[in-house]
């Protein structure tokens, strides 16, 4: 009789403990679901120890309006219907065409005076995604990496096996003098003085979610102002600089690459969402300003969750970024709040 009586206080406390857990399973799952928007686009111009103080105002002035026109293309696309992956492509060659960013047009010089271009894109539908590193006459990497997704069985490519298959495939190439600008070459005389490697900002992405629900994610930049032989950082490393998984969330990272690689910063998020059931906030918020500042890695990530919930963390003084959501108003911060 007492043997019964123990197996059935066993069983009580069983189902008990088993209704807490599908409680508490439950609440993660209601807290990590909640719909902000149906369709969203948020950007970055690059993340570092920049205060007002080193602006005038016509400086902000041209930064936010160069980030609120790439926004209105971008969201332009989404509002239509168009696909997240077109609307990342179409924003980030805005950003990579302005000399205010260390992308395309405004890229800083290696240690040799040349432009090295990195560029990834990636598709939450199907985990599609491409990569290019080390360009150096590909007007818009960001397009190239969508041709090597779309029009090859890679994943990677580089220099000039890269631009070879972009120029096959129709891709514009313009003279290497096109990436060049006073500002960044300034940059490079000042970093070979001292002989540092400095991370230049302006790194430039973008994440998107369009109306049909998929996710895309986009990263393009310079690299490192008097890099030397032949550096990559995290930008094009899919899950370090550069993720999006429609099951999560679509990431674009900016900061110093080796410690962005070294904690697959992007992925990490993503996998911190889908295995142990954080937020986004949260997510983003554990991986930029604990994991990452415990290891003295510099750097911020933007992006958007499947539904639609903005994240742009930093833990430098700035962060160019921005978003819209479908209500189209734009917001649009350079400094900490």
């Amino acid at each position: 009789m007492k043997q019964y009586s123990k197996l059935i206080r066993n069983l009580f406390v069983i189902v008990i403990i088993s209704s807490l857990l599908v409680s508490c399973l439950k609440e993660v799952k209601e807290r990590s679901e909640i719909k902000n928007a149906d369709y969203g686009i948020v950007i970055h111009g690059g993340a570092g120890y920049m205060v007002p103080e080193w602006y005038s105002e016509e400086q902000i002035k041209a930064y936010e309006e160069k980030l609120n026109e790439a926004l209105k293309t971008g969201q332009s696309i989404l509002k239509n219907g168009g696909t997240s992956l077109d609307a990342v492509e179409a924003t980030i060659k805005i950003l990579e065409d302005s000399p205010l960013f260390n992308a395309g047009k405004g890229a800083v010089f290696t240690s040799n005076g040349k432009n090295e271009l990195d560029a990834a894109i990636m598709n939450g539908a199907d985990l599609n995604c491409g990569a290019v590193a080390g360009v150096t006459t590909t007007k818009n990497p960001i397009s190239l990496a969508r041709l090597v997704m779309e029009k090859s069985k890679h994943v990677f490519m580089a220099r000039e096996g890269a631009e070879k298959f972009g120029r096959a495939n129709g891709i514009e190439t313009v003279d290497p003098e096109y990436f060049y600008t006073d500002k960044a070459w300034h940059s490079l005389q000042k970093a070979k003085e001292k002989e540092l490697e400095n991370e230049k900002l302006g790194t430039v992405g973008c994440a998107a979610l369009d109306k049909h629900g998929n996710l895309a994610a986009g990263t393009s930049t310079g690299g490192m102002t008097n890099k030397r032989f032949g550096r990559i950082g995290d930008v094009p490393v899919i899950g370090a600089g550069t993720y999006a998984n429609n099951a999560t969330c679509a990431i674009s990272c900016t900061g110093h690459g080796e410690f962005f690689i070294r904690n697959v910063v992007a992925h990490d998020i993503s996998a911190l969402m889908e295995y142990k059931g954080l937020t986004f906030d949260e997510a983003s918020e554990k991986v930029i300003n604990d994991k990452l500042v415990k290891v003295k890695g510099d750097g911020g990530m933007i992006g958007i969750d499947r539904n639609g919930n903005v994240a742009m963390k930093f833990n430098t003084k700035g962060m160019f970024r921005g978003f819209i959501l479908e209500d189209g108003k734009p917001v649009i911060k350079i400094f900490k709040d």
